[in-house]
């Protein structure tokens, strides 16, 4: 992990940029943070739009939850910003976006291609950062992952035991083989759904819900489309986190 920038925000939050290999990442501390006293770690997962286009609901969740006295950090999704794109992903992404243009089923083919490639890749990346992250003395454990594409969101809470509670968010498209890893999975879950959702299939996302094999999990639904989720939901889901975390 090589750092290249840093700045203090405000209340004391320290935001450094760094690349870890060719994947550029974003870490925030708080104030608080040091090798004596080293605090939890959220990790904040995002869609794949690319860091730039996402840095200021980043940073606003940041500050959130280095008010609660968490570190957080979120690093760039393979074919995103400046990374290489792929092309058989954004050829699946033409196809998903000509199916729902023709309001035609989204067949499980283009799904599969756009999503089981990400997150075959994502994951890795993630582990590898997560790696980096708790390597830092001002970081410690325990670490949860909150938000962004749900499938890598799914397989991280599967392969990965140091995740200890996560927040996910049922507004994407779900490959059928991430169903049955859905069933592994044995952490917290707080599951946000909007229940208007224009690109997500309601049944599904319920079913998916279903389907999580957590002993501890919660759906909280609210009214409104993909970019609705209320202030509130984003609270309690906080909350939720720092619940388990510390």
């Amino acid at each position: 992990m090589h750092f290249t920038s840093e700045q203090r925000l405000d209340e004391g939050v320290l935001e450094r940029e760094f690349t870890l290999g060719e994947i550029p990442g974003i870490l925030w501390t708080p104030a608080s943070a040091s090798a004596s006293a080293p605090v939890p770690l959220i990790l904040l997962g995002h869609p794949p739009l690319g860091l730039r286009k996402m840095y200021p609901r980043l940073v606003a969740r940041a500050r959130h939850s280095a008010a609660e006295g968490f570190a957080t950090a979120t690093i760039e999704l393979p074919g995103s910003g400046d990374r290489p794109r792929w092309p058989a992903v954004e050829q699946a992404r033409a196809d998903l976006r000509r199916a729902m243009e023709a309001d035609e089923p989204v067949g499980d083919e283009i799904v599969d291609a756009l999503v089981l490639p990400l997150v075959d890749k994502a994951v890795p990346e993630w582990q590898a950062a997560l790696d980096a992250l708790l390597s830092l003395p001002e970081i410690g454990g325990p670490v949860g992952y909150s938000g962004g594409v749900i499938s890598i969101g799914i397989r991280l809470a599967v392969v990965e035991p140091r995740i200890s509670a996560a927040v996910l968010f049922s507004g994407s498209f779900v490959p059928r083989a991430l169903f049955e890893e859905a069933r592994q999975v044995t952490i917290p879950l707080h599951v946000l759904l909007q229940w208007d959702d224009e690109g997500n299939d309601r049944q599904a996302a319920l079913d998916l819900f279903d389907a999580f094999g957590s002993k501890e999990k919660s759906l909280h639904a609210h009214l409104g489309g993909h970019t609705g989720v209320p202030q509130y939901a984003g609270d309690a889901a906080a909350q939720f986190l720092t619940r388990h975390l510390k």
